[in-house]
């Protein structure tokens, strides 16, 4: 498997697994049946893990692009070592982003975003350019 689809596949373990502090928030701070009956879908959750969700929602978003220029790399055979390079850029990017924004750290969520998009990107190029 190329590097490109296992950092894919990473991306998507992580956004996968994104969901599970904020939730954990959510039941720590209104108790398992008021979560599992939604009635807590309106309690506050703790600022960190407000910004969780927020990061989850951004990994979401931007995994769909992230994963066509991946495939449409691979399957073009567009794939080189450039595409491998920043798709593992990427991937850490998310990881960068994810930490930084949920921990509220200043800055680290606009530049691990930009950084991500630019890998992106970059893959895309190597597609079409």
């Amino acid at each position: 498997m190329s590097t490109d689809l296992k950092m894919l596949a990473w991306v998507s373990a992580l956004t996968l697994l994104m969901w599970l502090p904020y939730i954990l928030a959510r039941i720590r701070k209104s108790g398992l049946m008021r979560t599992l009956t939604y009635v807590a879908d309106d309690d506050p959750l703790p600022a960190w893990a407000a910004r969780a969700k927020k990061a989850h929602t951004n990994a979401i978003e931007n995994l769909a692009p992230f994963a066509a220029v991946v495939l449409v790399a691979h399957l073009g055979t567009a794939a080189n070592a450039t595409t491998a390079l920043w798709a593992t850029v990427y991937f850490w990017a998310r990881v960068a982003h994810y930490v930084g924004y949920t921990a509220g750290f200043p800055f680290v969520r606009t530049l691990a975003f930009a950084v991500g998009w630019l890998a992106t990107v970059i893959i895309l190029y190597q597609i079409v350019g």
